[in-house]
């Protein structure tokens, strides 16, 4: 059977762009097997300054932005932001046809936000510059503790190198977790990071040989089958329960029946792709009670039911 045409991913690059993001969907979507054709474009076709020594230039004006399947808006150094969006950056968005996917990865976010493409949305940015996107869009739902938002067709996602995980989930979305977990491979990161944001957000130094929960959250995860409780965990760690829940907290970013919960979703959406065990068989292996929990868990997470996201993804495989 012949393949279908690759998709056309046109990268929007903005002065003061960082560089690293800006090449990330060329080198993640760039190595999905052809599914998709990577170029970059200006807002007006000429050179763009970077946040670092150099300047870089594109091949692409902003017409390239009418031809896309999927624009990606690569994020840009904060004093760039200061003063909204140039009316230039909002002729070229305009550019963008209904119904076209639109990614933002950081603080591409605020360019989204300028244009009014985030409007009645959730979104995320990076976690520091999260009250100052609140003070310029308290309209807009803003979640700083996750790694990115897919508020189809519309995605955002946090700082950096989350601009991975989001191309990621892309390839995955589109061509099932098979062909996601190669291009991982390829280019040497993982096919999924737990946890959010949270993890990542300065805390406070803890006290000189505090123990880590980590290899507590380790051993958590080669038994997300089995009802593991709060006691479970802290008597593994050997800490006192309020000690553990405090320090996991610290660590992490969230509680731990809240972490665990996290990864029981994500175990169950992996199975979900990858195999063709009913929703209550994959509920018990992955240590929730009953397929209704797995379902509920799953729509507050994602907002669709098992069998909707089974359909998305094997479809895709």
């Amino acid at each position: 059977m012949q393949r279908a045409e690759p998709e056309r991913v046109v990268v929007l690059a903005l002065d003061g762009v960082y560089p690293f993001e800006l090449g990330i969907p060329s080198r993640i979507l760039g190595a999905a097997d052809g599914r998709y054709e990577v170029v970059t474009c200006s807002a007006d076709g000429g050179p763009v300054r970077t946040n670092a020594d150099f300047s870089v230039t594109v091949e692409h004006g902003p017409e390239a932005l009418a031809t896309a399947g999927t624009v990606v808006v690569a994020a840009v150094a904060p004093e760039f932001l200061i003063g909204g969006v140039p009316d230039e950056v909002r002729a070229a968005l305009a550019r963008i046809r209904p119904g076209t996917r639109i990614v933002s990865i950081c603080t591409g976010a605020f360019v989204l936000a300028a244009a009014g493409l985030l409007d009645g949305r959730r979104a995320t940015t990076h976690w520091q510059l999260a009250d100052w996107f609140r003070e310029l869009y308290p309209h807009i739902d803003l979640d700083p503790d996750v790694l990115f938002v897919d508020d189809d067709p519309v995605l955002t996602s946090a700082g950096a190198a989350s601009g991975v995980d989001v191309c990621l989930h892309l390839v995955r979305k589109d061509h099932g977790h098979r062909l996601a977990n190669a291009v991982a491979r390829r280019c040497v990161v993982p096919p999924f990071r737990d946890g959010g944001q949270a993890q990542y957000i300065e805390q406070p130094v803890p006290e000189a040989g505090a123990a880590s929960t980590a290899a507590t959250r380790a051993w958590a995860l080669e038994r997300l089958g089995e009802p593991l409780t709060l006691s479970d965990l802290a008597g593994h760690a050997r800490m006192s329960l309020r000690t553990f829940a405090r320090r996991f907290h610290d660590e992490v970013g969230v509680s731990p029946g809240r972490w665990l919960i996290q990864q029981r979703v994500a175990r169950a959406r992996h199975l979900l792709e990858s195999s063709d065990l009913t929703v209550d068989r994959i509920a018990g292996q992955v240590g929730f009670a009953t397929g209704a929990s797995l379902r509920q868990h799953l729509h507050a997470a994602i907002g669709v039911s098992p069998q909707a996201y089974r359909r998305t993804f094997q479809s895709a495989r």
